[in-house]
């Protein structure tokens, strides 16, 4: 597998800004982690599309796009159906890009899994886990 040169983390998005502070705040810690390789925030509604980042990369001179679906759940019609069709429209638009779209959900993974579940429990007063 070629290793990407750039990633798109791609959310559902909302008119309110409060419900993107955890999708830019992961971008950021994405970006610390892994400064060499530029970290975007991309929208299916209400935001900066993904046809619009993908304007931004092929200008940059990037060639290799991983697309991380920023989604808690695998079910339904925007990891289904949506996000695919999107990746492939703007594939469709932007040759120059080779995206690849992460399989599923972030929230199905077992770190991301593990770390809800530590939240989750601290929230409830349960902090001294073993």
């Amino acid at each position: 597998m070629t290793v990407a040169d750039a990633i798109v983390l791609l959310a559902h998005g909302s008119p309110d800004p409060d419900w993107m502070l955890p999708v830019e705040r992961c971008a950021a810690l994405m970006q610390a982690r892994a400064p060499s390789i530029p970290v975007h925030v991309a929208t299916l509604e209400q935001g900066r599309g993904l046809d619009e980042v993908a304007a931004t990369l092929v200008t940059a001179g990037h060639h290799e796009v991983a697309v991380v679906p920023f989604f808690l759940s695998p079910g339904g019609r925007h990891v289904k159906r949506d996000l695919p069709a999107a990746v492939a429209a703007t594939q469709a638009a932007f040759p120059a890009l080779r995206l690849r779209l992460g399989p599923g959900a972030i929230g199905m993974d077992p770190d991301v899994l593990a770390a809800l579940a530590t939240a989750g429990l601290r929230r409830a007063g349960i902090d001294d886990l073993p």
